[in-house]
């Protein structure tokens, strides 16, 4: 395995005995396939080596970030295959994303045990119900709608409810939450007042479009991805016929994330499994981040309850992460509350140690771009390679000015969340032309010059744009020679890994790490919200705009959902293997008002800071400061623009403290929820929008983003009349609350 940029290699040793347990990750792309059972057990850790052989009854695992989840469960299936315990065919092993499944798949090939299916509960159940669907139903399965937006569009109009992009967006995700928590249209005003759940819209709209939305659905005879799961429910619920031929074929199940578990997923599971306890699950409490769709971390948390007799392992070897990194995660997590937290699992770093975090504090958002594109421009000149790279957001509109900043500084990067590797044009096209060139063998006179398997690759792949140097810049020509030069590099690993190897050996082999999403690794650093982070590592991690708002993010009130930010947090940290950068900035954009924090998760553990309920600091690692400070500019004097420093004469920008044409700090979603708000307590009042506050100043108070009443106060158009009056609603919009909670102060004339 490659050390990481700046620590000495350590020689190989085969066995945990010896000290040389076999990484967790990161694992060789052509490894011998083990010659016997026990062969499949040799480099485990102790730990890993318990789940391996754990292979009847009830099985947990509780495995904390960069342990070797994957890895000890991908053993256990392969030893119980190849020990004869298991037929591959009676497995069913699940996760919950395509390329997690693939990486299983591809993992239980190299290990010998190709025949046992992994797939996704979407994929499993869509197979399931498409062979049974005409002997259940009759006649074909209802063609499956790829995408709702646009009916939930339509079914809106049809309630007479207009929706935005983002309210569309919403209400679509509201409908999904409610179909895996089994919440019928009729019940959902109810079960969001039981849950407390904060819903985009008013309940009752929402109970209507999703009524409307499954009527629509019925009169055109089409399925969604939430009803897969529900018609397979439906179908083993009252076909027992059907339900016994299912647990014929599957006997044993491995449910991989389990602490996402959805309660319409666990029902599907309970009725795979019928009377049985064949089952092991792994997961990670302090890695539950996806409640919103409506995963829950209690099925994990209750496993030793509703199976008394489960065998439980807990894998807190941390092969991933330097024990600098592991640390800080630690500390992060111990600062958690709630039932997830009380069963945090306290990581050990098997790694030698490496550098402190960086925590960087930035003037504004394009320094802290420009800054971090700086930093990591530097670790690729150290040999850091692009590919080992990634800066992680919290939200996706953040990665515009990351793009920006790496294109200036000529470093390649690629966008998570693209379309999957050998679904690209340019890979299709490159299978097709070194399918061709295998079947002409030697009657291709492309290949005349060309001396082994990676000469014949590059000449092939030469006519479809590959090049021995990169273009220059980035964009979609970069992006196509990424992945011709990530098919060269494959090809020279499989000639190394297997020598004499031909060209269409080489297409066999992506013929299957394409049926397995196996893709090879693309060469630029990664751009990706925290999110769609889970499950990745990497080198080198820059955690960026941590920020009071944006982390936790603004919507984020309740104790849990709070809880579940600092988790996602948690999830970012513990994807670093060594080189780990926390940032932040004081303001949105050059001349703005200094008025941001870094976020509350980062008390205790950056310099200088104190945990809540501590007495000290804590936390190693120096703190990195951006070029430039930012001060705060006082209004005494000649009124000036906070921005390029120009007298202001014009009342409007004197309001706004800036020349029109100056850039604007202005949080663009807390004015429209200004706006909206106003709107309503105008017509309460029934009086002129702008005898409320004007545009103006609702604009001054969007780049302000008071806290207090005395900083709402010190806005121009906000006197001790309106502040009286309106102080609590506008206060309680800037603080992140919905609008509608502000309207409750008392109505008179203006």
């Amino acid at each position: 395995m490659r050390p990481p940029c700046g620590q000495p290699p350590r020689p190989p040793l085969p066995t945990w005995q010896h000290g040389g347990v076999t990484a967790a990750t990161h694992s060789s792309l052509f490894p011998q396939v083990p010659e016997s059972a026990d062969a499949v057990l040799d480099g485990l850790d102790p730990e890993q080596r318990e789940v391996a052989m754990a292979l009847h009854g009830p099985v947990c695992v509780l495995a904390g970030a960069g342990t070797g989840k994957t890895r000890a469960i991908t053993h256990r299936i392969a030893y119980g295959v190849r020990a004869g315990i298991l037929q591959p065919a009676s497995v069913l092993a699940v996760t919950f994303t395509n390329r997690a499944a693939g990486e299983m798949r591809g993992r239980l090939r190299q290990l010998g045990a190709g025949g046992v299916q992994a797939r996704t509960f979407h994929s499993a159940a869509l197979r399931q119900l498409q062979y049974f669907w005409p002997k259940a139903v009759g006649g074909d399965l209802p063609r499956l709608l790829e995408r709702k937006v646009q009916l939930v569009a339509e079914a809106a109009a049809r309630c007479r409810i207009r929706l935005d992009r983002n309210e569309l967006r919403d209400v679509t995700s509201e409908i999904e939450w409610s179909k895996v928590t089994q919440t019928v249209p009729a019940d959902y005003p109810a079960v969001v007042a039981k849950t407390q759940r904060d819903a985009p819209r008013d309940p009752a709209e929402i109970s209507q479009i999703y009524a409307m939305y499954e009527q629509l659905k019925r009169d055109r005879s089409v399925i969604d991805f939430e009803d897969v799961l529900l018609l397979t429910v439906a179908i083993l619920q009252d076909r027992h016929d059907i339900a016994d031929h299912v647990r014929r074929q599957y006997q044993h199940f491995v449910v991989d994330e389990y602490q996402d578990v959805s309660p319409l997923q666990q029902r599907l599971l309970d009725l795979w499994l019928g009377d049985r306890d064949t089952l092991c699950v792994v997961g990670d409490a302090g890695q539950t981040i996806y409640s919103f769709t409506g995963a829950t971390p209690d099925h994990l948390l209750n496993f030793r309850t509703r199976h008394p007799n489960a065998t439980v392992v807990k894998l807190v070897r941390d092969y991933r992460s330097t024990p600098q990194v592991v640390h800080l995660a630690n500390g992060l997590l111990g600062q958690a509350r709630g039932r997830a937290a009380e069963h945090r699992l306290e990581l050990v770093s098997q790694r030698e140690p490496g550098p402190d975090p960086v925590h960087a504090e930035y003037a504004d958002e394009p320094a802290e771009a420009e800054g971090t594109a700086r930093r990591i421009r530097d670790l690729i000149a150290a040999g850091v390679p692009a590919g080992e790279i990634a800066v992680l957001y919290r939200v996706n509109s953040q990665s515009e000015v990351y793009e920006q900043a790496l294109a200036d500084a000529g470093v390649p990067y690629q966008l998570r969340g693209a379309e999957r590797f050998f679904e690209r044009a340019e890979v299709r096209e490159a299978g097709i032309a070194l399918r061709g060139a295998a079947r002409a063998g030697g009657n291709d006179s492309l290949l005349d010059d060309a001396e082994g398997l990676p000469a014949e690759v590059r000449a092939v792949l030469s006519t479809k744009g590959w090049t021995t140097e990169p273009p220059a810049g980035s964009g979609a020509v970069r992006d196509r020679w990424e992945s011709l030069a990530a098919l060269v590099r494959l090809a020279e690993d499989f000639e190394q890994a297997k020598p004499g190897a031909t060209l269409s050996d080489l297409v066999a082999e992506l013929d299957e790490r394409a049926a397995a999403q196996h893709a090879p690794t693309v060469q630029g650093v990664t751009l990706a919200s925290l999110h769609s982070a889970k499950g990745l590592e990497w080198d080198a991690v820059f955690l960026v705009g941590l920020n009071e708002g944006m982390m936790p993010i603004t919507y984020a009130k309740t104790d849990e959902q709070i809880e579940e930010e600092r988790r996602l947090l948690y999830v970012g940290v513990t994807r670093a293997r060594f080189h780990l950068s926390l940032s932040w900035s004081l303001s949105r954009s050059p001349g703005g008002r200094a008025g941001r924090r870094p976020s509350r998760f980062l008390n205790g553990l950056r310099p200088g800071s104190v945990a809540l309920g501590t007495r000290g600091a804590a936390g190693g690692g120096g703190i990195e400061r951006g070029p430039g400070p930012v001060a705060k500019r006082g209004r005494r004097g000649p009124a000036r623009c906070r921005v390029c420093g120009k007298t202001l004469t014009d009342a409007g920008e004197m309001k706004l403290m800036r020349c029109d044409d100056c850039p604007s700090d202005m949080d663009e979603a807390l004015y429209e929820r200004l706006r909206d708000w106003r709107a309503v307590r105008a017509k309460e009042i029934g009086q002129p929008a702008f005898c409320v506050f004007t545009d103006k100043t609702l604009m001054a108070i969007a780049e302000a983003v008071p806290g207090s009443a005395g900083e709402l106060a010190g806005i121009s158009g906000v006197g001790a009349r309106k502040l009286d009056r309106f102080g609590t609603a506008v206060l309680a919009i800037c603080a992140g609350e919905r609008p509608e909670e502000g309207l409750g102060d008392a109505v008179d004339e203006v």
